[in-house]
Parts: C-alpha cells; sequence; structure tokens
C-alpha cells in the first residue's frame, strides 16, 4: 500500500509544482505586458500567448484582468516591506524609499503600469484598494494618537506624488539634489505629516 501512495504524492507535489510555475508566468507576462500597452490595450489572450498557458488558466487562477492587475500591483509593490518595522524610523524609511525611486535611471515595472493604465475606471479602483490596503492601512497601524488616518493620508500623498511630477516635469532635477539632503527634507517633510497635531488654544 505505502508504494502505491508515494507515486501518487509524487504526482500531487509536480501538480503543484506545475501550477505555481504558471502561476508566475501569468503574473510575469501581464507585469510586462502591462508595462508595455497599459491596461487598456492588453488582453488576457495576449497575457496566456505570452505565459505559453491556456486562457481558461488565467481566469482560473486570477478570474478577471482587473484581478490579474491588481495581483501584479500588490507583487510589485515594495512599500509594505519599507513601511514595516519600528514606528520611530518610519519618516526616515519613506524618505529613503522616495529617493530610490527618484534615483533609478530607468522606469520600472511598476510605474510604466501606473504610468499607462492609471486612467482606466477599472485600474482607478484597484489603485483605490492598493493605497488603502497596502499604505494607507499598515501605516495607520504604525501611528498612535488622534487622526492617525488623516495623517497617513498627508504621508500617502507626498508618496503617491511622486508618479504625476516624473510623468509631467521629469526627475532630472530631484536627480541633480545631493541625495543625502534630498532625505533629511523628504525625512521631515514626513515626521510632519504623520506626527499628531498640535491643538493651537483658541
Amino acid at each position: 500500500m505505502q508504494v502505491e501512495k508515494e507515486p501518487r504524492r509524487e504526482a500531487a507535489r509536480r501538480r503543484k509544482r506545475d501550477r505555481e510555475a504558471t502561476r508566475r508566468r501569468i503574473l510575469d507576462a501581464a507585469r510586462d505586458l502591462f508595462g508595455e500597452h497599459g491596461y487598456d490595450g492588453v488582453t488576457v489572450r495576449m497575457i496566456a500567448a505570452r505565459a505559453e498557458a491556456n486562457m481558461a488558466l488565467v481566469n482560473r487562477y486570477f478570474g478577471s484582468k482587473a484581478a490579474l492587475f491588481g495581483e501584479v500591483l500588490a507583487g510589485e509593490s515594495v512599500i509594505r516591506g519599507v513601511i514595516a518595522g519600528a514606528p520611530e524610523g518610519l519618516p526616515r524609511r519613506l524618505a529613503e524609499h522616495f529617493v530610490r525611486q527618484v534615483d533609478q535611471r530607468s522606469a520600472t515595472a511598476m510605474s510604466r503600469m501606473l504610468d499607462r493604465s492609471a486612467g482606466h475606471p477599472e485600474v482607478k479602483e484597484i489603485l483605490l484598494r492598493y493605497l488603502e490596503d497596502v499604505i494607507v492601512e499598515p501605516m495607520v497601524a504604525q501611528l498612535d494618537g488622534p487622526d492617525a488616518r488623516a495623517r497617513a493620508l498627508l504621508a500617502s500623498t507626498i508618496i503617491m506624488g511622486g508618479g504625476p511630477v516624473r510623468r509631467l516635469l521629469g526627475l532630472g532635477d530631484l536627480r541633480a539634489a545631493d541625495p543625502a539632503e534630498l532625505t533629511d527634507r523628504l525625512t521631515a517633510m514626513f515626521t510632519a505629516a504623520l506626527a499628531p497635531s498640535v491643538r493651537r488654544e483658541a
């Protein structure tokens, strides 16, 4: 009996590895295609062809193109790891992350996806959930005192505002700035945004 079970277990492990490998290929293909063509310019058929997978598998693993876009977005994001850690170091970590993004000479897969897809209504909903689940709520969990959500939203405007600046004005001037000074300035900005408000007496 034991001899019969082992081939079954091995076959089950192989199927699981195959599923995981296929799922990874689909995610990689979707990331590249969304970055190249934007959300509107990509079809599930294109993603399946690039991943060398059946269209039915794309729908089975992810449910829809919108859900697949959301999963790619969450997987490409590093901000969750930046926010995690000791609360007192959060402003500095956010500043260093911002400066690293500025210093990248070529657009990342994430920035290309957002640049070419942000105007689509379905993507807007995904971005709202992403902002809430990956940035705002994790920051709220790090904060003590009143108005934690408002403070987290204020810091989020600094984080997310880099995208429009990059698209419209470019980052040449920021890249020319001293990185240490830029980090210090941004740390002060994030510190001010995340600090509890001081109520002024009437």
